[in-house]
């Protein structure tokens, strides 16, 4: 499976966020987009799957224009996650990631054997399936992330789209949702894009990292090739260089004097 950008650009009313844009996204791998606030990395995500429409350029799947797809087609191909979401307060987890499987269902059909099948392994697959019963909003915040990933996993999607996936999350439920993300890539094969701030995830988690810079492809590839010293300081200002402890790759940030201090250009 192969998502592709060609000359895309994007904008809002009279802004052109993206001026123009080629991206590539291969199903096997975790591929994160990262940038300054406001340089386009949720737009461009947006614009992509679909969400926003694009001014210019083409976006394909596997060679057929993405416009051109049924919405219950494309949803059966990818799926998405935004950084804002809701469900009604009423809602059980079981119900919520029961409607994951609305692609895969006639109109007014409920769930079959082989539906219910698939919600359970989309919770066991996230481990909420304990709190099947509960309300969505008697759960932690970590658990309600856990519980939106499965309910999109539910659409047995090829690939998985995430804007920010970590916001308001404490540090220990970062990590518990990133190893989600590596596990279940490397376990199902499911192709995954994010939009991440942290790098130090980005850095870990990813087999490819797109920077973009005010709207603009800055650099792309491997994570411990594209995120180093003259990166950090030309796209974000800062001083910082990956090393390694204990064999891991760490980013290390320098302080830096307000009078020494350029603007990113």
């Amino acid at each position: 499976m192969e998502l592709k950008a060609e000359k895309l650009m994007v904008g809002y009313d009279s802004r052109v966020v993206v001026p123009e844009m080629d991206i590539h996204i291969d199903k096997r791998e975790i591929t994160t987009i990262v940038g300054p606030n406001g340089c386009g990395k949720s737009t461009v995500l947006k614009a992509i799957t679909r969400l926003i429409p694009h001014r210019g350029g083409t976006v394909c799947l596997d060679g057929k224009l993405l416009k051109d797809y049924h919405p219950k087609a494309l949803s059966r191909r990818i799926g998405i996650l935004p950084q804002v979401h809701a469900a009604p307060a009423d809602f059980r987890v079981k119900e919520l990631v029961g409607y994951g499987r609305m692609p895969h269902q006639k109109m007014f059909a409920g769930h079959d054997a082989e539906d219910r099948r698939i919600i359970d392994w989309a919770m066991n697959s996230t481990g909420v399936y304990h709190l099947r019963d509960k309300s969505v909003y008697e759960v932690s915040g970590g658990e309600r992330q856990r519980i939106w990933i499965a309910t999109v996993l539910a659409q047995q999607p090829e690939l998985l789209f995430l804007d920010e996936p970590t916001t308001f999350l404490d540090i220990a439920h970062q990590y518990e949702t990133m190893r989600l993300v590596r596990r279940l890539n490397r376990e199902t094969g499911i192709g995954v894009v994010m939009v991440l701030h942290d790098l130090g995830h980005a850095l870990h988690v990813s087999d490819r990292i797109i920077v973009i810079k005010e709207g603009r492809k800055y650099k792309e590839g491997p994570p411990e090739e594209v995120l180093n010293s003259q990166t950090f300081w030309e796209v974000w200002g800062v001083k910082g260089e990956v090393v390694r402890i204990g064999g891991k790759p760490i980013i290390v940030y320098e302080e830096i004097d307000d009078y020494d201090r350029k603007e990113s250009t």
